[in-house]
């Protein structure tokens, strides 16, 4: 490992919270997910577990209610709740996305993330759902993470992320360049797809997180650049990205409390400089995944072997801290 990983790799153990007898039920985590329709219900699952087994203390999906009771089949782990609806599932003269809307926004005080999109799909009244829902995280400064179908979204309306530094957008390739189009990025304006790509991007939609997903993943907020080159594994097997998701969501909830002061911190890091580390974290937990899961499966690599690996991951990487340990 090089010593910018290893140096890296110190800095998101600062985030990272102690296990303290003083905490209480929900202190270290409270993520939620929002995607999960009748024909997606892996990737939210998967997103959530990640979120979980990382270490969030509360896990939550919000979906629709076919999806709903095929998620709690997965794991009794999860909170899941059957809020969201597809366009067939109301009446046709109703579209009450903001009605839809409200319980998720009513929720958001109490939650430190929320990623949007596993699983989401394309459907009108999703998509019209999540875009009241971003609206109300920004009014309320909670931290996004948006990929898959919520990035299909901001194709639409980018002004609903633009210039807010508390989100981390997670684009594949074909994703990536369909954002950079939206906000009038020709091939002219973007030298690659990496580092200068990923910076032009961040730039366009105002300084929001990128992390540009691929053989290495770089990550950008229009000023920084850093490169997420940890090993992975090599099968290609859908669903990988719902572990980054997942894992950005917690240890966006875990920036939260260190700049809340919970415990005894250390580093005095700033919030652009954890919003960075944390998605960065990302990148190396999942990559970690991968590698491992790689080697024990191969080619029969599929996304619930990254599930597997998300604590030996953490504790190969960052490491328990001694005050949690019994």
């Amino acid at each position: 490992m090089s010593p910018g990983n290893k140096e890296l790799l110190k800095k998101v153990r600062m985030i990272v919270p102690p296990m303290l007898e003083k905490f209480h039920k929900g202190q270290l985590g409270r993520v939620a997910v929002i995607g999960g329709s009748e024909n997606y219900t892996g990737a939210p699952y998967f997103s959530a577990m990640a979120s979980a087994r990382l270490g969030a203390d509360l896990s939550h999906v919000f979906c629709t209610p076919p999806a709903a009771n095929v998620i709690k089949t997965y794991s009794p782990n999860l909170m899941v709740h059957p809020i969201m609806r597809e366009l067939s599932e109301v009446p046709a003269s109703q579209q009450p996305a903001a009605q839809l809307a409200s319980p998720i926004i009513k929720m958001l005080g109490n939650l430190h993330a929320v990623v949007i999109g596993p699983g989401l799909g394309r459907d009108t009244l999703m998509q019209a759902t999540v875009a009241e829902v971003i609206k109300a995280a920004r009014e309320k400064s909670v931290p996004l993470v948006l990929d898959a179908d919520a990035l299909w979204l901001l194709q639409e309306q980018p002004d609903l992320v633009r210039g807010y530094k508390e989100c981390v957008l997670t684009p594949n390739v074909i994703e990536f360049a369909r954002l950079a189009k939206s906000v009038g990025l020709g091939e002219d304006d973007l030298p690659d797809t990496g580092e200068a790509g990923c910076r032009k991007l961040a730039q366009a939609l105002g300084g929001v997180v990128i992390v540009r997903k691929g053989a290495v993943d770089w990550i950008s907020d229009g000023e920084e650049a850093i490169v997420g080159d940890l090993e992975g594994g090599r099968k290609r097997s859908g669903g990988q990205g719902d572990t980054l998701t997942g894992s950005i969501g917690t240890l966006l909830a875990w920036r939260g409390v260190y700049h809340e002061g919970i415990w005894k911190t250390e580093g005095n890091l700033n919030k652009k400089e954890t919003l960075m580390l944390a998605a960065w974290g990302g990148s190396a937990i999942t990559r970690e995944c991968s590698r491992l899961a790689f080697k024990k499966r191969g080619r029969a690599l599929q996304a619930s072997d990254l599930t597997e690996e998300v604590p030996i991951s953490f504790e190969t990487l960052i490491g328990e801290k001694e005050e949690s340990k019994l």
